[in-house]
């Protein structure tokens, strides 16, 4: 969900009132799809954020810091190098498209004044950023060369094409009665919303439907049902909808389901679904930034390689279980190849060698004396082939137990993938992530050096309090469970955990105080929420003292044994939880 050119207009003009003039101080890139300016105008600082995420590219003024890696992206270096200390003269749009241009004015050598354009392409998935001076592409965030488009490549030495245009009317600037004679031409069986769409410069699915509505009529009717009074109708819903794009002050507005997701966004009030839940903002900076929570659009540095690494792993691991399952079915017909090798034995002398491809004799263990039909292989004597069975046989009694041991590793190693793909969704910062990068280091998963602690803001586990005033803690991963079970937790303490069920270790700091029932049953509502089982129903939360959980010597990050448990079946109640989660997580 994005806002489209038509609503982009009112946010350039705020951001222009606000940045022009203002100084470049530092540039920073939280992660691949994300840069951050860091501008510095007369009593105050501002940031602006630039993000090309094809789900939500927007730019918009920051009130959040977002942690940065430790070593800044080529990207980014680029523009520190061509940006950084230059003055924003102008930020602009490239008539109703979503496209931002924002000239920057630095020094050159001898003194010389030149002006670099950023150019911010916020189009869903062929969003990009572009750093362009005198017509010629410096760098981009997102190369792309002929192999990936043959109409448009964007690589430094270039020169700079904006995207094809289109013959679309701007309804800021044609008067409303040519608006109308053009779509009086489409064609009879077009329907009204895309008419709009193909006739109104910038306008997207959210106004086309907005301006339908305030004429009373469904997005999907046809131009050749409308009559003239309809198109009076759909002439006054376009100034209408055009006057509040037009306000001096913008009335953004995101709306949104029952479960949070954003339906629409615009710059202006929206009225064509009344049934939807209605957030309106100050400022349109205020609203994208509102949407890019909802959406999740931020994504952590390494966090999506993570996820994919972790699930591949848990792929590949599944996969070897159903071979071990096979396998160990194979070996449990053991007694079938003794059974083989011994009839051979009996009835060896009543065959000649290398005849049959099979004989079919009594069985010398049936007391009914039932057949038993033995393939041989022809390429053998009698004798070779009973020496083959009861090599079979010895192999795969062997297999039995190795095949056992390998089935329990197996699932060890999925249940601690799961363990860390539970993590991979609790973690918030840089420093949490570095925590999961060394765990997956450590584990073989990942070739690659252990990251040494640096300027990362430090981890910590979840704190909350719970109405009573009591402490809780949850690790946000398998080393914070660790620390949080066997150092910060007090003996007396109670720990909770889904039964076998990856999640994180709950910690009640009840200090051997009895805890009331409505706090123990928020704390499995907890460790229900941090788990795999999140969103699913009847999870079986065990709890315990901290003095019955130990953590056996040599076994992996998170894992412990614990005697003693009482064991809750509990179904998360979201919204009961949403204030304690609401709390600032120290």
């Amino acid at each position: 969900m994005s806002l489209d050119g038509f609503s982009m207009r009112p946010l350039v003009r705020e951001l222009n009132n606000t940045l022009a003039g203002g100084r470049i101080d530092k540039i920073t890139q939280p992660n691949k799809q994300s840069i951050v300016l860091s501008i510095r105008q007369p009593g105050q600082n501002q940031q602006l954020h630039i993000c090309i995420n094809s789900q939500n590219p927007a730019a918009h003024l920051m009130t959040k810091n977002l942690e940065n890696p430790p070593e800044p992206p080529v990207f980014c270096m680029v523009l520190r190098k061509q940006l950084e200390t230059g003055r924003i003269a102008a930020i602009r749009q490239h008539g109703l498209d979503r496209i931002l241009l924002m000239d920057v004015d630095s020094i050159a050598a001898g003194g010389k004044i030149v002006t670099k354009t950023l150019i911010m392409e916020l189009m869903g998935k062929y969003s990009n950023m572009i750093l362009v001076q005198d017509g010629i592409i410096i760098d981009a965030l997102r190369k792309i060369g002929t192999n990936s488009s043959r109409v448009r490549t964007v690589l430094p030495g270039d020169t700079y094409e904006l995207p094809p245009g289109q013959d679309k009317l701007d309804i800021f600037t044609t008067p409303m009665t040519d608006v109308i004679v053009k779509l009086r031409q489409l064609s009879p069986e077009e329907r009204i919303d895309k008419a709009l769409l193909a006739t109104c410069m910038g306008f997207g699915p959210i106004s086309a439907k907005e301006v339908c509505f305030s004429a009373g009529l469904a997005p999907s009717t046809r131009l050749n049902t409308l009559d003239d009074a309809d198109y009076q109708s759909l002439e006054n819903a376009l100034i209408e909808v055009r006057d509040a794009a037009s306000q001096e002050q913008a009335a953004p507005v995101i709306l949104l389901d029952e479960h949070q997701k954003v339906l629409a966004m615009a710059s202006f009030p929206l009225h064509y679904l009344p049934q939807a839940i209605t957030l309106n903002f100050e400022s349109i900076s205020a609203m994208l930034e509102k949407a890019s929570a909802l959406a999740g659009s931020y994504v952590l540095p390494d966090k999506d390689r993570f996820k994919k690494l972790v699930k591949n792993e848990l792929h590949r691991a599944e996969n070897k279980l159903v071979k071990l399952d096979e396998e160990i079915a194979a070996a449990e017909n053991a007694e079938e190849y003794k059974i083989r090798g011994d009839n051979l034995m009996t009835y060896q002398y009543q065959y000649n060698d290398h005849e049959d491809a099979a004989i079919t004799v009594a069985n010398i263990y049936s007391e009914t004396g039932e057949k038993i039909t033995i393939p041989l292989d022809q390429r053998y004597t009698i004798i070779q082939n009973m020496q083959l069975c009861y090599k079979k046989y010895d192999k795969l009694k062997r297999a039995q137990e190795l095949l056992q041991v390998q089935r329990q590793e197996c699932e060890a190693s999925i249940t601690y993938l799961e363990s860390i793909e539970a993590s991979l969704m609790a973690s918030s910062s840089l420093g949490e992530i570095a925590e999961i990068h060394n765990e997956l280091v450590e584990g073989g998963y990942l070739r690659e050096k252990l990251k040494r602690k640096n300027n990362d803001k430090p981890s910590h586990p979840f704190r909350f309090t719970a109405p009573d005033g009591t402490q809780i803690l949850v690790g946000k991963n398998n080393y914070q469970n660790d620390k949080l079970t066997c150092k910060t937790a007090s003996f007396n303490d109670t720990w909770f955990h889904t039964q076998n069920i990856p999640g994180s270790h709950v910690i009640l700091r009840n200090g051997g105080i009895e805890p009331s029932e409505d706090t123990i049953l928020l704390c499995a509502q907890l460790a229900a929420h941090f788990s795999k089982a999140q969103g699913s129903s009847k999870v079986p939360v065990d709890y315990t003292e901290i003095r019955y959980v130990k953590k056996p010597s040599g076994s992996k990050p998170g894992f412990v044994i614990f005697t003693n448990q009482k064991t809750l079946y509990i179904t998360p109640d979201e919204a009961e939880l949403a204030p304690l989660l609401a709390q600032d997580p120290q």
